[in-house]
């Protein structure tokens, strides 16, 4: 079965033959491209069906995975975030207008604020991390779990291979 990477590469081989050793880059690099781009817009389609962005989510999901008191500075919450620290104040800000996060002082350091899940968005992320693991779940199933751990072995040492070693 042949995709549209396949005839993408199919055009370079006739059109530049002396490049053809070079092509299976391309076949691999484009092929993560594309599918960046579909998980990309189902994760904005996930987000958008809950009246969330996927900044928000991102969020939720990484005070959630911080453990209890699931509650992070917004300096924290920057590398998670990939955004500037005024952009992470605009997310921030809109996050506690919906009563996602709540800004609490840190009983140790009064000077530094914490941003916390609200009671009803600790709820609301646990059911939201349950379909959003659901949804990769039907993205992946054309794989067979092998595969999967294959890929993203292979993955993981591209990734490290190229310097993203870090958790953000």
């Amino acid at each position: 079965m042949s995709d549209a990477v396949d005839a993408i590469v199919g055009q370079w081989e006739v059109e530049r033959p002396d490049l053809t050793d070079g092509l299976w880059a391309v076949e691999v690099l484009a092929r993560i491209q594309r599918m960046n781009r579909i998980i990309e817009k189902q994760l904005k389609a996930f987000a958008a069906a809950r009246d969330l962005e996927v900044g928000e989510v991102d969020i939720l999901f990484t005070l959630r995975r911080s453990g209890p008191p699931y509650a992070l500075t917004a300096g924290a919450l920057i590398p998670a975030a990939m955004v500037t620290s005024g952009a992470i104040t605009n997310r921030i800000d809109r996050m506690e207008a919906k009563g996602l996060v709540e800004r609490v002082r840190d009983g140790q350091d009064r000077r530094s604020v914490r941003i916390r899940l609200t009671e009803h968005s600790l709820k609301v992320t646990e059911a939201l991390m349950a379909d959003h693991l659901r949804q990769f779940a039907e993205l992946l199933a054309p794989l067979d779990p092998a595969t999967c751990t294959s890929v993203a072995g292979a993955l993981r040492s591209l990734l490290e291979a190229n310097g993203d070693t870090s958790i953000t």
